[in-house]
């Protein structure tokens, strides 16, 4: 029996590449963000706020992060996604702690692998998923 596995996480210095070009999208878009970065456990590995970004978006950005790094599914497809499923499990995922099922969060996957998750809060879902795509594309990734 193996006690221990390996696992492969986001980077601090990936972690931080990301933050910082999301926070340099938003600024082109005139728009104030949050953005993080979570490894593959949920923990925070990169933050970033922007002044005049909502103070409840911090919170916001962090859930978006963990939840796509913890389902590998972008928090934009969220709302379709659940339409597969019955009553029970549409209404009572969305009332999970940390659970976000609007865009702005998504999964990192490096050469197949989830590695962690960005999320972003502070404009529209489109600009905060931009933001986080921006995110990415710093560090040689897509969604």
């Amino acid at each position: 029996m193996q006690v221990a596995v390996a696992q492969s996480v986001v980077g601090w210095d990936a972690a931080a590449t990301a933050v910082h070009a999301a926070v340099q999208h938003a600024d082109q878009l005139g728009i104030r963000i949050n953005v993080a970065v979570v490894d593959v456990g949920g923990n925070l590995a990169a933050f970033l706020r922007m002044p005049g970004a909502f103070l409840h978006s911090i919170d916001i950005a962090i859930d978006k992060a963990y939840t796509a790094a913890s389902f590998g599914l972008p928090t934009s497809q969220w709302h379709a996604a659940l339409q597969q499923h019955s009553d029970a499990v549409r209404e009572g995922i969305v009332r999970r702690p940390r659970f976000v099922a609007f865009g702005g969060g998504l999964p990192i996957v490096e050469a197949g692998q989830r590695v962690g998750g960005i999320g972003v809060s502070g404009g529209s879902e489109e600009q905060d998923e931009a933001c986080a795509q921006a995110g990415l594309a710093a560090i040689g990734l897509s969604s």
